[in-house]
């Protein structure tokens, strides 16, 4: 599988976030923000939030002194053979805090051996998952989540899909066109929420975020009846907004 090269991270990227965890991690009886920042290079007025999304999802936290260690997040997710079964349940704790806070059904879907999965989602009563009446790994070019998978492929990697699922017209706005997919797909801007405006089915809308953790191929999506499609757009930048703790856990 080919894939793009990446652009260029943000200041607050994960790596960033790595950074400080390593930091923590070498000072066992704890460590202040001040020694953060400084063994990092990161300035206060960048560490501050990273600290505490670290605080919030448990991977460091706070002694008597107000320095910061290592969290029982970060303990369970190094922790051996218990290693996947502990991710799967911080990142399934994650996904219901985020369904919560957009108001809608959120998908983690990754790229794997060639083909579009729906590794975990979190849904509700009030927040209901999207009706699968076609397999996703079908329709990757009509779906949000299934096109921002594809922008982070290079052309022949995105070809390589098309040859083996071929694009259907599933709604009347599904695009049906290689040409136009792809120029769709170039000219996405990385930082921007990927759409899908009854592409996919009729009545349902939805949208994705990368997730950029290594080399692998993943992306965040959420899906919203048509009603409530005012949404979308302030759904979509608070699930953008709300991506990193995914990525973190990910990249851990």
């Amino acid at each position: 599988m080919a894939l793009k090269p990446e652009p260029t991270a943000p200041f607050h990227s994960v790596q960033y976030v790595l950074r400080v965890l390593e930091t923590v991690s070498r000072h066992t009886g704890g460590c202040t923000d001040a020694q953060i920042a400084r063994e990092t290079g990161l300035p206060t007025g960048h560490l501050a939030p990273l600290l505490a999304m670290l605080l919030r999802e448990g991977y460091v936290e706070r002694v008597s002194d107000g320095a910061y260690v290592i969290g029982d997040s970060l303990v369970l997710l190094g922790s051996g053979a218990s290693r996947q079964q502990a991710l799967e349940a911080k990142l399934q704790d994650t996904l219901a805090e985020i369904r919560d806070s957009v108001g809608a059904a959120v998908y983690l879907s990754r790229y794997v051996d060639g083909e579009v999965r729906i590794t975990q989602y979190a849904d509700s009563p009030h927040a209901p998952k999207v009706n699968e009446y076609v397999d996703f790994r079908s329709a990757a070019h009509a779906s949000a989540l299934g096109k921002c998978l594809l922008t982070q492929l290079d052309r022949n990697g995105r070809r390589d899909h098309l040859a083996r699922h071929r694009i259907t017209r599933f709604t009347s706005r599904t695009i049906t066109s290689e040409k136009l997919l792809f120029s769709k797909l170039d000219s996405q801007p990385p930082t921007v929420p990927v759409l899908d405006l009854q592409e996919y089915a009729v009545g349902t809308v939805c949208a994705a975020v990368p997730l950029t953790a290594g080399s692998a191929v993943g992306c965040l999506a959420l899906s919203l009846p048509i009603e409530h499609a005012h949404r979308l757009r302030s759904a979509a930048d608070k699930l953008n907004r709300k991506a990193a703790p995914v990525v973190l856990s990910l990249a851990l």
